[in-house]
């Protein structure tokens, strides 16, 4: 995105480029230009007429200035051509007559407050000088555009007053205001262009440094390489949720490392050669990354020590690595990735309580079986065949919620059942695929592990047999 398409000194420039005839009116398609970018809008002549009254009676414009009204004719192709040509020299001169600020009435005729960053801030100024406050106390989640804080970013860099245009509601001052006290906040972005715009709201790059007390952030459809600032909120945020916007744990959490490649965690002693030191940080325990291209969990989560619940599901994982580095992490969240297995994963999730691999193409849970703080697991949706495996999870002494829907093994005769037996003493306290044991099924158990005491009896007296001859 060009910074310069929207700033102060570039030309402001509107045509109107065609018409069309909707039951028996005609509209008016109007293209608006600041420096490389434009965007459509369509008014019939009524809607000028509106215009031109609150503007001769607020800025004490010209009467004349507007090509008078026609009765008679007035959708007849040439009349329609001569009467857009005259509302575009208007237009024309409306912007010329108002070079700096345009004017309310006239920015949200011709779409500023969507499209144009003193007319985006202008709009939001107004509407945070009306609701800021009330929004505030509520502690409610309020939610911004690339776009709109692209304007801010821009309108910050401008050398001119907080409120060009001489209306206080407009001031600059209530968004800054706003953000100051903000603590929670969602970024909803697009892909493609924004309305009826040219306008790439993916490619505008926004500073995230405005917020200073934000506890939370969520943002959606952009790209790392637009945020800026968000190393800044650091001192405070506790939740952080990124969507279909990045892919690399790395680009989001250690921005930096593209300007220091050699860099070390705070607080970690290192023999190598460094280029500097990042920050931790310290406040965040909850780091949603989920719905991502992310094909790998790398050592930037050196940087998040204090993380309880980290949710990387919907990505592209393959292997599971560097999570021994969080050694608060209770809650993990890998389902829909493309994990096989998890040999040696206890040396990395040493304190974990809730686990979802659903949705993975895990086929032995050999590598679960030392998982012994383990409570709730989700292993649904994935390619378990052989009954055997679960032998490795029944001894888990803290388990109490197993799901296994949807895997090749649950068309085992008496599953459920036969599944339960694995946890022996402690198949009462297993809640298997949402639902608690029945007494029928918990009484089919105890035969199960009474058959099964009798094998390991016989099997035992075999071995004591052979052992004496």
């Amino acid at each position: 995105m060009d910074t310069a398409a929207f700033s102060e000194d570039v030309d402001k420039k509107v045509f109107i480029v065609g018409s069309e005839l909707v039951e028996n009116y005609t509209v008016y398609i109007i293209e608006v230009t600041v420096g490389n970018h434009k965007w459509t809008i369509k008014h019939r002549y009524s809607d000028f007429h509106d215009l031109h009254e609150r503007l001769t009676a607020e800025k004490k414009i010209d009467k004349p200035l507007l090509p008078p009204k026609k009765i008679i004719g007035k959708n007849s192709k040439s009349i329609v051509e001569k009467r857009q040509k005259e509302l575009e020299v208007y237009l024309q001169t409306l912007l010329v007559t108002f070079p700096v600020a345009a004017p309310k009435v006239l920015s949200c005729f011709l779409h500023f407050h969507q499209y144009e960053i003193s007319g985006i801030t202008a709009a939001l100024a107004e509407e945070l000088f009306h609701k800021g406050e009330v929004l505030l106390l509520a502690g409610e989640v309020f939610t911004l555009r690339p776009l709109q804080l692209y304007a801010i970013t821009q309108q910050l860099k401008l050398a001119k007053p907080t409120c060009s245009s001489g209306d206080a509601k407009a001031d600059m001052g209530h968004i800054l205001d706003f953000t100051c006290r903000l603590k929670y906040l969602k970024i909803s972005g697009t892909r493609g262009v924004v309305g009826t715009s040219n306008i790439q709201e993916d490619g505008l790059t926004f500073d995230l440094s405005i917020f200073k007390a934000l506890l939370q952030i969520e943002i959606n459809d952009c790209n790392s390489s637009q945020i800026i600032g968000l190393p800044t909120l650091k001192p405070c945020l506790a939740t952080l949720n990124v969507h279909r916007s990045v892919s690399s744990m790395m680009d989001l959490l250690v921005p930096e490392a593209s300007e220091f490649p050699l860099w070390v965690a705070e607080g970690v002693s290192t023999d190598c050669p460094v280029t500097t030191v990042i920050p931790t940080w310290k406040t965040l325990t909850t780091l949603d990354m989920s719905h991502n291209h992310i094909r790998c969990i790398d050592h930037s989560v050196k940087l998040i020590p204090e993380v309880e619940f980290l949710d990387l599901s919907y990505n592209q994982l393959s292997v599971v690595d560097h999570l021994q580095h969080l050694y608060n992490l209770v809650h993990l969240d890998l389902s829909y990735n493309r994990l096989t297995g998890l040999e040696g994963v206890h040396t990395r999730l040493g304190n974990i309580k809730t686990l979802n691999l659903a949705g993975n193409q895990m086929d032995s849970l050999a590598g679960l079986s030392k998982l012994y703080s383990l409570v709730n697991l989700d292993l649904s949706s994935n390619r378990l065949g052989q009954l055997e495996e679960v032998r490795y999870i029944g001894p888990l002494p803290c388990l109490e919620r197993l799901s296994l829907a949807d895997n090749p093994l649950c068309i085992v005769p008496d599953y459920r059942t036969k599944v339960l037996a694995q946890f022996w003493d402690r198949a009462s306290e297993v809640c298997l695929d949402s639902s608690a044991p029945t007494e029928k099924e918990l009484d089919t158990v105890e035969v199960l592990k009474a058959i099964q005491k009798a094998k390991e009896a016989k099997g035992r007296m075999s071995n004591n047999n052979d052992k004496k001859m």
